[in-house]
């Protein structure tokens, strides 16, 4: 009966997959593509607990906010931090999704990426928040899993696919055969790390107090992983600690190299770990194939390069590395077989109703 009532309500439902990221949450909708991606970030009253703005526009209140207003990330290192906020902001997002039907649509069916390494307790939580934001059924599927479907690699055949996801919160290792995740690695290390590296740099070289966004612009503008053909430099702004006043100083591609060398080499180190403990069958395939890297800090200039150089092995940044995960969870949507094979066991007893 669940089965026939849940086949007749897909027919009317926009089912979605979601990519909920420590930066930015990525929406999918069947039939449509990619119609939302705004930063995980919301605003709120905590005078009258509303919630004031997401996304975007509380992305852009960050750093300027009176006492009474909190500007909140829930996910932190790739997890719900904050539960309630984190249920908000997804129901935001889905009534976001059905805004413009006038008619009755049923809840739609949920695919949502969570991190390898996730414990039973975080996997309620997430299945819980996407169940009260409005979903009928919801798939967490590993983000790496994710992320090769929507590369359009052959995850369910039998050879070995290394992909390594640089987010915002996280960098996830994984090697990938026969529709599972055989090796992986999760490291706390990805871009929002490379932004307090940058902080930390100018705080201490500079005397230099910046803020949280302006890393981030410095990191996308002149950040790299290797020497640049020709060096790169920008206006850098923020607080001098000595005098207090606002300041600018003009900083080099070669400087933010060294701001972020160590978290760089410890990605690079990790890979090369995960290399050591693939089964050699794998190794092989994954040898012939190449690495393949995805997620924001795929886009750090040369760092393809320098795992390639270290590995020994062809690297390649996907095509749209930021949007691989929510794609990935959008082709499951279309392909029902898959879809079970790669879905985490539900949490709530009796599976999914």
């Amino acid at each position: 009966m669940n089965n026939f009532v849940n086949n007749f309500l897909g027919k009317f439902s926009k089912d979605v997959g979601i990519d909920l990221g420590t930066a930015n949450t990525l929406v999918y909708v069947k039939d449509q593509g990619i119609v939302i991606n705004e930063p995980s970030v919301v605003a709120i009253n905590t005078r009258t607990d509303q919630i004031l703005a997401v996304g975007r526009d509380a992305r852009d209140m960050i750093g300027k906010t009176p006492p009474h207003l909190s500007v909140v990330r829930p996910l932190t290192k790739g997890v719900i931090s904050d539960f309630e906020v984190t249920e908000k902001m997804l129901k935001y997002f889905i009534d976001q999704v059905h805004k413009e039907s006038k008619s009755f649509i049923p809840r739609p069916r949920v695919v949502i990426g969570v991190p390898p390494e996730i414990t039973e307790v975080e996997r309620k939580a997430v299945e819980d928040a996407v169940f009260s934001a409005g979903a009928r059924e919801v798939f967490l599927v590993e983000e790496p899993m994710l992320a090769a479907i929507g590369a359009r690699l052959p995850v369910a055949e039998s050879v070995g696919t290394l992909v390594v996801d640089i987010g915002g919160g996280t960098t996830d290792i994984a090697v990938i055969s026969l529709a599972g995740v055989v090796t992986w690695k999760s490291l706390p290390i990805a871009g929002d790390e490379l932004n307090k590296n940058i902080i930390t740099y100018s705080r201490d070289v500079f005397n230099l107090l910046l803020g949280e966004r302006q890393a981030e612009l410095v990191k996308m503008r002149v950040g790299s992983a290797i020497p640049q053909d020709e060096p790169l430099s920008m206006e850098m702004r923020g607080r001098d600690l000595l005098s207090g006043l606002p300041k600018e100083i003009i900083v080099s591609d070669s400087q933010i190299r060294e701001a972020i060398h160590r978290s760089v080499r410890t990605i690079v180190e990790n890979v090369k770990a995960t290399l050591e403990v693939t089964p050699p069958e794998l190794v092989a395939d994954i040898y012939e194939r190449g690495i393949v890297m995805i997620g924001g800090g795929a886009l750090l200039r040369g760092f393809d390069k320098l795992l390639s150089t270290e590995t020994a092995i062809p690297v390649r940044v996907a095509d749209d590395p930021l949007t691989c995960v929510v794609r990935g969870a959008g082709l499951l949507l279309e392909n029902e077989e898959l879809l079970r094979d790669v879905t985490l066991p539900s949490s709530r007893d009796g599976g999914i109703v």
